[in-house]
Order: C-alpha cells, then structure tokens, then sequence
C-alpha cells in the first residue's frame, strides 16, 4: 500500500465519522467540503512523494556518485605517488621497498581496474546491466587486486620479521626472496580470483544476474570457504603472529641494548700523554668492559692505568630507561596502526561474505553490504599512508614532488 491510499482511507474514515457525530444539515454540502478536503490531503501526499523520488533518484544519485569519485581519484593519486618516489628516489630504491612497490601498483589497480565498476553499480543501485562476460571479468579483476593486496601486506610482514630475526638478511637482501615473494603472491591471486572462470561457479549465476540483476563473486560454498580463508583468514592469522614476534624481538633488542658510553680520562705516569677511554655499563652490579679506544693512537694496559675520572655518571639511568620505553611505545602503536586499520577493512566484508555463502537468509541488506564492501576498498586508500607516513625518506620524497625546487632550497 502506498503512501498516498493510506492516507485517503485515514481521511474517509476521519471525515466519515465527523459526519456521523455532527451531521449537516445538508449532507450534499458536507459531501462535497469532505471530498475537497481530501483532494487536497491527496495532491499534498503526491508532491511529497515526488520530491522524496526527486531527491533519492537525482541528488542522492550525484552527491553518491561524487564521493565514490573522490574515493577513487585520492587512491589513485596516493598510489602513484609511492610508486613515483620509488622509481625516482636513490633512497627508496632498494630491495626492502620493492614490495611496498608491488603493494602500491595492487592498489593502483584496485583503482583504476576495480572501482569505477564498483563505483557505477552502486550508482545504479546494485542493478548490473552490462552483460553476463563483462560481470565475469570485473568479479576476477575484484578478487585478484583485492586479494593481491592483502597478500602483499602478508609478504611485507615476512620480510619485516626475517630482517629483524636475521642482522645479515637486512644488511644483504637476497633478490631472489624478494622475487620470490612477489611471485607468490601475485601466482595465489590469480589462481583464488580465477578459478569461477574454469567452471567453480554457483549454478544460480546466470538466473541471478538476469533475474535479479546482482553480479556476485561466485557463491559456491565450497569455493567461498576456499576463497574467504586463503584471502583473509589465513594470511590474517600469520601477520598477527608475525606482528607480535616482531614486536617482541624489538623490544628485546632495545631492553638489551647496553648502556651509555662512559668517557674515561686517563692520566698515564709523568712524561707520556693523557689518553681518552670508553667503557659500556651492561647492569648494575656487574664490572664495566673497557674498550680501549685511545685518541692518540696508543694502546694502553689496563694494569697500569692510573687515576680515572668517570665523567658519565650513573645518574642519567632514568634517561635511558625512559628513552627504551619510548621506543617501546613507538613500535608497539606502529604495529598496532597497521594490523588496526587492516582488519578493521576487511574482517566485516570478510565474515559477511562467508555467511552469504553457507546461509542462505543471512544476506545483508543492500545498503550494508555496500558499506561493507567500499570499507574493504578503502584499504587501498590508506595502504600508502601506513606504509609511508613511517618512513622520513618517503616523507622527504613527497614533500620533493609537491614542492619542487622550492622545498630544496629550504632545506639547504
């Protein structure tokens, strides 16, 4: 029942039972003043309707279609950027930036291959009207960059881990892990994003998208479970634990780091030079280790070493220690950014599509669904920005390609 006709059965029923408490004494008159009445009620209900369709239809349809724009120009900017300072900067051109490299052109492709279909169907109100082969293609290209990218940060996490377990993987990066890990990474997309194309796809593909007009990744149950855990899950679950190894190693680093140095100045027997030595406090209670450092170049025996002055007191123990939990703080809000931000993209979208598959009443609403898959997306919006936003030489580097000669200028 519309609008419209539950108003004028509200209006007959009112003005039936006026005319019953009240009757005129010409009911032709109040016949007519109530139907007058009630033509008015009617044509003020329609105008409303009209402008509520006039709105939802026109400017909803624009004000959606510009933010969707904006979205997809900033991601791509952003990751043209990366792409840019790495292929121009000196500093950024090494192997442990090739994978944010690979990372930045998933996302670009996420952009420029993904999005703007996203972007019309949403437009168009989830209604695909462009053929069975071209949902197919854009369904593929949806799984792969997005699938792609998540991989990435699994593959950024394994070499953060292995460079911090391991002092000559990070002094030496081997090329060929890092070729490796690209290689896998782009090999398990494809073989996730295009396997409904060689046949795992749901029977009701077809009757779906014509009947209904939805274009879906296949909803095959057997192949989502597959898709769903291999894209997320599992990658999510390794860059937890590899997160939190990492975290653990750094903090260990940092509490086992030894002290600051301590300048020694020893005063030698008459007629020779004073020399400078450096000792490093380990702990407390434990006898300092001298490094026999000298700035004239002559070596000394520790047991015939005469008067020392220690000018670095143990006092500035409390400075040490607060810098080490400062570094702590620093690590720990770094990791927790980038899992953070990670998971609060992709594990909604992620659990939603796996109930989609394995139960049949739980789909979302459409509104929803939409919200949930452009969260997902939004991922490779902020990828540039976690990953760089870290890092001075990226920084230096952006601020080269927006400020040109000038920023040079006052830096020197």
């Amino acid at each position: 029942m519309t609008l419209g006709n539950h108003m004028k059965e509200l209006l007959l029923a009112a003005y039936s039972d006026e005319n019953l408490i009240n009757p005129s004494t010409d009911g032709s008159h109040s016949i007519i003043f109530s139907r007058q009445r009630m033509e008015e009620q009617q044509n003020s209900v329609n105008v409303s309707e009209i402008l509520l369709q006039g709105f939802s239809g026109g400017v909803g349809t624009i004000f959606i279609a510009v933010v969707l724009g904006i979205f997809i120009l900033l991601t791509i900017i952003g990751n043209v950027f990366v792409i840019f300072a790495i292929a121009t900067e000196k500093n950024l051109k090494g192997l442990a930036n090739w994978l944010i490299l690979s990372l930045a052109v998933a996302d670009l492709m996420v952009a420029t291959l993904v999005l703007p279909l996203s972007a019309y169907n949403e437009v168009n109100q989830q209604i695909w009207s462009l053929g069975p082969e071209l949902c197919m293609m854009w369904t593929s290209l949806d799984v792969l960059c997005c699938t792609s990218s998540i991989l990435h940060l699994l593959a950024i996490a394994i070499d953060r881990y292995w460079a911090v377990t391991d002092i000559e993987y990070a002094r030496s990066r081997s090329p060929k892990k890092i070729y490796l890990l690209i290689a896998g990474v782009w090999g398990g997309s494809s073989i996730i994003s295009f396997a409904p194309v060689f046949g795992w796809k749901d029977p009701d593909f077809y009757r779906r998208l014509e009947a209904d007009g939805r274009c879906l990744v296949s909803q095959n149950v057997i192949y989502q479970v597959f898709a769903t855990c291999t894209s997320f899950f599992i990658p999510l679950i390794f860059i937890l634990l590899l997160y939190w190894n990492i975290f653990k190693q750094a903090r260990k680093r940092i509490r086992s780091r030894p002290g600051a140095a301590a300048v020694l100045i020893e005063k030698n027997n008459p007629g020779s030079s004073a020399s400078t030595h450096f000792t490093e406090d380990q702990s407390e209670g434990k006898d300092s280790s001298q490094a026999q450092i000298s700035e004239n170049g002559i070596g000394t025996n520790p047991a015939g070493l005469g008067r020392l002055i220690v000018l670095a007191k143990r006092e500035k123990k409390h400075v040490k220690e607060s810098t080490e939990a400062k570094r702590e703080r620093k690590a720990a809000k770094t990791l927790m950014i980038i899992t953070g931000v990670f998971i609060v993209c992709w594990l909604p979208f992620f659990v939603m599509a796996l109930m989609m598959a394995v139960c049949s009443s739980c789909e979302p609403d459409g509104i929803v669904f939409s919200i949930l898959l452009w969260l997902g997306y939004t991922n490779s919006l902020v990828n540039p920005v976690i990953y760089t936003v870290f890092s001075p030489d990226f920084r230096n580097a952006f601020k080269r390609m927006l400020c040109g000669a000038q920023y040079l200028t006052q830096r020197h």
